[in-house]
């Protein structure tokens, strides 16, 4: 039986595992994301003790934070681009994961990966298509048809879309490039950056909470009038920290739409990931297995 492997690459930490199948894993580990050549140590020394043990991988898949070049015609296909991550704008992961592990390499963005994950075996099992958001440190957002990840010219970006500014909100924004766009006001850094603690220690009282339903309703709301998803699924360190977000969220799109789609079933469409934080890992492996 053929060995995979998958890796989630975040910003903060790195997630390597290797399995015969999604339901099947064999060995995980994580390490912390520091330079492009120390944290592609850890990986690599991962997979070589795996494939002492499990035997050769048939092909890894990478679900990592972006942008990317997906481009499959771009001389640097597999790159990360653009990222204020130090060191690692422009570098080549597919092209090194190649080099080191001597086997077929996948890539895609995390939110993709993740929004697989949960297409095929999660919470949008049975369905023809699903949007993944998810809203982190960052924000960012997969849409997912029939089992395939959406791509144009380049992969979705939808946390750098401009929201309409949430009433009595004056917060600045921190995108480096926007300002105010959606990551800029909502992502889990924003949320930091605006009182010095994380939104689990916010007070239910604090206007935050209303401001951040109201934003996150706006990308959902948005989705649901232009791609229409079967099912939204809102992942994520902002969204998991506390449930009581997705009342709500649920509630600020109900307002945004004010009946124009029907009499939706908010509760059923927008919820959380049924595979948790393993969304992304199980995405890789899904990778690995179709290249």
């Amino acid at each position: 039986m053929p060995v995979f492997g998958a890796i989630e690459a975040g910003g903060t930490k790195f997630r390597c595992a290797v399995g015969t199948a999604p339901d099947g894993l064999l060995a995980q580990a994580a390490f912390p994301t520091s330079s492009p050549a120390e944290t592609l140590a850890d990986v690599i020394s991962f997979f070589e003790g795996a494939r002492a043990t499990f035997g050769q991988m048939a092909a890894v898949g990478v679900g990592s934070f972006g942008p990317l070049d997906l481009d499959p015609a771009s001389p640097t296909h597999g790159s990360i681009v653009r990222t204020p991550k130090p060191g690692w704008s422009d570098f080549n992961l597919k092209a090194a994961l190649i080099t080191s592990l001597g086997c077929k390499v996948a890539i895609d963005t995390d939110v993709n990966a993740s929004g697989l994950a949960e297409s095929v075996l999660g919470a949008g099992k049975g369905l023809p298509s699903l949007a993944y958001i998810t809203v982190g440190t960052g924000i960012g957002g997969g849409l997912i048809q029939q089992g395939r990840a959406l791509h144009g010219f380049t992969h979705p970006e939808m946390g750098h879309i401009r929201p309409r500014r949430a009433p009595g909100d004056t917060f600045a924004g921190i995108c480096p490039y926007h300002g105010d766009c959606l990551e800029g006001l909502a992502s889990g850094a924003a949320v930091f950056q605006r009182s010095g603690r994380h939104l689990a220690e916010t007070p239910p009282d604090d206007p935050l909470w209303t401001w951040l339903a109201d934003y996150i309703g706006q990308i959902c709301s948005m989705l649901l009038l232009t791609a229409a998803p079967h099912r939204i699924v809102l992942g994520g360190g902002v969204m998991s920290s506390n449930s009581a977000l997705f009342g709500p969220v649920r509630q600020a799109v109900s307002t945004q739409l004010a009946g124009y789609l029907g009499n939706l079933a908010l509760n059923e469409i927008i919820v959380p990931p049924a595979l948790g934080d393993m969304s992304g890992l199980i995405g890789g492996l899904l990778l690995a297995k179709a290249v």
